[in-house]
């Protein structure tokens, strides 16, 4: 191996150098105030975990995108967390089984895939988010998009869009006013999502083509999704979305998309997709979801809940190429009392370690004259 082949890092993964560094913990401390500030506590679940643990807490989890080997010790499978989510139900149902309901939770941290989406090359990324556990009702969903709009844009974005969606609207309607065989769901699912109309005649779900339609501009889409729904089946589902976007209006761009599915294998009636301007690919996701349920994490039973995570990759990126943070240079031979004022206002020091140090080389852009941070 050469010196060079020695010090690359795996395909996906990377540093983040100090400014960029500096960048994601503001962005992620910021997001957390929000949801501190909503009375969500914080909890910190470990990086690795036994593979069974993580994947069949929740419906959709993909083993297969998790980095796994053998425990040493238990020689058990564990797992690299690919989503945090799943910790979060544990911890609810195990250490905080007790605790009062609604449970409001946040968390932060690090996850990995083995495979990079499409849109997406990192296989490394900062996962933060919130989860409303004990409640899936409309007002915990309201409360989970509003939260998830203030810290989205706490964290940088702007422009910020809502894709609202109904992720189990083919298994409602499939058993009631658009009847389809049971063995044509997951075929008639998969063209919904994909938008292939000619695909989804061929699937049997030539019913289901107007869902196609009733997408773009919430106020419009859930009209003509309203008029769809002949039998109203639907009708407690489309008050509900209503009344989220009523919750949110003026703070998003609010957007409906009632048959993507992509993503949201592991929710329940309703899930949202956050988007902004100048970031690639969504910024963020949630919904409501069922903690546990059978063995194989199906749906079903367990406990009712609702979250959003953020992927605040793309706004560090942006935030660390900004202009550089202010500092003020102490030279030799400085008052330390007036250095440590300073700190407590909140000014970053750079102290000299001798002659040859220099305030502009270090990235300082004010030095300390007797008692006061003057411009460089």
């Amino acid at each position: 191996m050469s010196d060079i082949d020695r010090d690359l890092l795996p395909e996906g993964l990377g540093d983040r150098l100090p400014q960029s560094a500096a960048a994601a913990t503001r962005i992620m401390r910021a997001i957390l105030d929000v949801m501190d500030a909503h009375g969500y506590d914080r909890v910190r679940p470990p990086l690795i975990e036994f593979e069974k643990s993580l994947a069949a807490r929740m419906a959709g989890i993909q083993p297969r995108r998790m980095f796994r080997f053998i425990d040493p010790v238990s020689l058990r499978t564990l797992a690299l967390r690919s989503d945090i989510t799943p910790q979060v139900g544990r911890i609810a149902e195990t250490g905080l089984a007790a605790a009062p309901r609604p449970l409001r939770l946040a968390y932060a941290g690090p996850v990995a895939t083995i495979k990079a989406d499409a849109l997406d090359p990192q296989r490394e990324r900062l996962q933060v988010g919130a989860e409303l556990i004990g409640s899936d009702g409309v007002a915990a969903a309201a409360e989970v998009v509003a939260m998830a709009i203030e810290a989205a844009k706490a964290a940088g974005a702007t422009g910020v869009s809502v894709d609202f969606t109904l992720p189990d609207l083919v298994d409602t309607l499939a058993t009631s006013i658009l009847p389809l065989d049971p063995q044509k769901i997951d075929a008639v699912r998969r063209e919904l999502d994909s938008k292939d109309a000619g695909g989804l005649k061929a699937a049997g779900g030539e019913a289901y083509l107007p869902l196609l339609y009733a997408t773009g501009p919430f106020e419009s889409a859930i009209e003509k999704l309203a008029g769809i729904d002949v039998g109203g089946v639907l009708e407690s589902r489309i008050r509900g979305l209503k009344e989220i976007a009523s919750r949110v209006a003026g703070a998003a761009r609010l957007t409906l998309d009632p048959t993507e599915r992509h993503g949201f294998e592991y929710q329940s009636w309703f899930g949202f997709t956050i988007y902004a301007e100048g970031v690639r690919g969504l910024l963020g996701r949630g919904g409501t979801y069922r903690i546990s349920g059978d063995a194989a994490g199906e749906q079903g039973g367990g406990e009712a809940a609702t979250g959003f995570s953020l992927y605040p990759d793309p706004l560090i990126d942006v935030a660390a190429n900004g202009a550089a943070r202010e500092a003020v240079f102490l030279p030799l031979g400085h008052d330390p009392a007036a250095a440590a004022k300073l700190r407590g206002e909140g000014w970053r020091t750079i102290a000299a370690l001798s002659d040859a140090d220099d305030a502009a080389t270090l990235g300082c852009t004010h030095v300390l004259q007797g008692s006061a941070a003057t411009p460089l």
